[in-house]
């Protein structure tokens, strides 16, 4: 019976220093999502799809102006409402000013980033593209880079975050979206891992 009382308080204890210190480590935890790098030349950028307020594209667009890469490979698995996913990102950026012809369609049926690395990676080996640029939100970095290396170990691919204006990974508990996304986000990395 004692030692029931003394785990119970050293549980206590436990949850009240790991509560106390939040601020210090709960950072690190929304950090290991993201794994970009910084931008350099390639052949073409990758855009996933997935993102339903154009930053993932914008990102891109401005990595063409800046001369990372010429153009941009819009990927997207979905359509919505009768229209694809890559033909509203393209309509978006053009309605922002950008040129059409920086951006080349890419519809294709997915239902995962495994799904979509695959398709993708088919695609680029067929342009005969070796080294690419994937733009993806900063919380699915990680994933993103694991699964198109694993996906396609003959080609060299680099993630850039476009940000994601509902993940903080500095603050994600304080908010209920970042929360949703970080959870979401941690079980789709343990099941890549696993390899499901």
């Amino acid at each position: 019976m004692r030692r029931r009382w003394v785990l119970l308080i050293a549980l206590i204890l436990i949850c009240g220093a790991l509560y106390a210190a939040r601020n210090r480590w709960l950072p690190a935890v929304g950090a290991w999502l993201i794994a970009a790098e910084p931008p350099q030349k390639a052949e073409i950028i990758v855009v996933l799809g997935g993102d339903m307020r154009g930053t993932r594209i914008m990102t891109a667009a401005r990595l063409i102006h800046q001369g990372w890469a010429p153009q941009a490979l819009i990927s997207g698995a979905g359509y919505v409402y009768g229209y694809h996913e890559s033909d509203l990102e393209v309509d978006y950026a053009v309605r922002h000013g950008e040129r059409a012809d920086e951006f080349v369609k890419f519809p294709f049926p997915a239902v995962s980033t495994r799904d979509e690395a695959r398709a993708v990676i088919g695609e680029l080996r067929r342009m005969h593209i070796h080294k690419y640029l994937v733009v993806t939100s900063n919380y699915h970095t990680r994933r993103a880079a694991r699964t198109f290396r694993r996906e396609g170990p003959d080609l060299e691919p680099h993630v850039v975050s476009a940000g994601d204006a509902n993940f903080s990974e500095q603050d994600w508990w304080r908010h209920r979206e970042s929360s949703k996304m970080l959870l979401d986000e941690y079980m789709k990395n343990i099941a890549n891992v696993m390899g499901l």
